[in-house]
C-alpha cells in the first residue's frame, strides 16, 4: 500500500483499536485461477499477530491454504468536498479528495478443521460482538444439536500476521483551518459518517 509518511500510522495500540473497532475485513488470496476474496468478521490478538475467523465449508477460499494472504480492513471512509476548505476562497487551488482509515494485514493463511477450535472461535467472536448488547446472546442459548450442525458447516481459518500496514488519511496535509472546515462539512453534510470527523479531531 502506498503510504506517504504524514498518513502513516505506526502505533500498534492505535492500529489494534482501529482493527477491533471494525472487526470485519476482506480476505484476499491468490491461487491458480488468480485472486479471490471473501468478507469475514474476525478476532485479532493483542499482538496483531493472529487473526481468527471462519468461512462456510462450500467457500473455496479455505482450500487455497496454506498460502500467503492479505486481510484488508477498511475502517471508515468519506468524500471530502473542496467547498469545505476556507482556502478555496483564498486562492481556489483545491480539489476533491477522500479521507479514510485502512489497515492491511499480511501473513500466512492456515485452516483449522477441528470442532473444538471452531467452537472456541465462534464463541469468542459472538461474545465480542454481543458485549455491547443490553442482553447479550450466547452460543449456548441455542439448542446444542443445532449449533453442532451449524459448526460442521464452517471451517476455521487463521491468518498468521507478519506485516502490518496502516494508513489514516485525515487531511494531515492541509492547514489547520482547512481541517476544521472538513470537520464542519462532515458534521453538516455527512452525519452518518461522523466517525471520520471524530478520527480527524483525535
Amino acid at each position: 500500500m502506498y503510504i506517504p509518511s504524514h498518513f502513516a500510522e505506526d502505533r500498534n495500540d492505535v492500529v489494534l483499536e482501529l482493527v477491533r473497532r471494525r472487526g470485519f475485513g476482506h480476505l484476499v488470496c491468490g491461487g491458480d485461477g488468480g485472486l479471490t476474496s471473501t468478507p469475514v468478521p474476525f478476532l485479532i490478538d493483542d499482538d496483531l499477530s493472529s487473526v481468527r475467523a471462519h468461512v462456510a465449508r462450500p467457500n473455496p477460499i479455505w482450500q487455497l491454504a496454506p498460502c500467503r494472504a492479505l486481510l484488508i480492513v477498511a475502517v471508515a471512509d468519506v468524500y471530502v468536498s473542496p467547498t469545505w476548505y476556507p482556502s478555496k476562497q483564498e486562492h481556489g487551488k483545491v480539489v476533491p479528495t477522500w479521507n479514510y482509515e485502512v489497515v492491511h494485514l499480511h501473513g500466512h493463511l492456515i485452516t483449522h478443521d477441528d470442532p473444538a477450535w471452531v467452537r472456541q472461535q465462534i464463541n469468542d467472536l459472538t461474545d465480542q460482538n454481543e458485549a455491547v448488547m443490553p442482553e447479550p446472546w450466547e452460543v449456548s442459548d441455542a439448542p446444542a444439536k443445532f449449533i453442532e450442525v451449524q459448526a460442521r458447516a464452517i471451517v476455521g481459518i487463521e491468518l498468521l500476521v507478519d506485516r502490518v500496514e496502516s494508513k489514516r488519511k485525515l487531511s494531515q496535509n492541509r492547514s489547520d483551518s482547512d481541517r476544521a472546515g472538513v470537520i464542519d462539512g462532515l458534521r453538516i453534510n455527512e452525519p452518518t459518517k461522523n466517525t471520520i470527523a471524530v478520527a480527524m479531531q483525535r
